[in-house]
């Protein structure tokens, strides 16, 4: 299975990416091992994701996402938290 994500950084900030892993990347984040982005500002938190079958499907939604405006992905994430229960892996 891949995983596209975003999660809440310290800041406020989101970051968006993809994994195969989806627990294991965030844990990385919070590591201080993950994207460069992520590593001054910890703690992450996980506040969306969505599954795929091929890494090309996650690479591209990833790229789609991170397109969005900052108040498209709020409402992206803000749907998933209403409809789907989020976050539970």
């Amino acid at each position: 299975m891949n995983y596209t994500y975003m999660v809440r950084c310290h800041d406020g900030s989101l970051y968006t990416g993809w994994t195969k892993d989806l627990a294991r990347r965030v844990e990385t984040h919070n590591q201080g091992k993950g994207a460069r982005y992520t590593r001054s500002r910890r703690p992450v938190t996980l506040v969306y994701y969505e599954k795929y079958d091929t890494e090309q499907e996650a690479r591209k939604r990833e790229y789609a996402i991170k397109r969005l405006t900052r108040k498209e992905k709020d409402e992206l994430i803000a749907r998933a938290e209403k409809e789907k229960g989020f976050p539970p892996i």
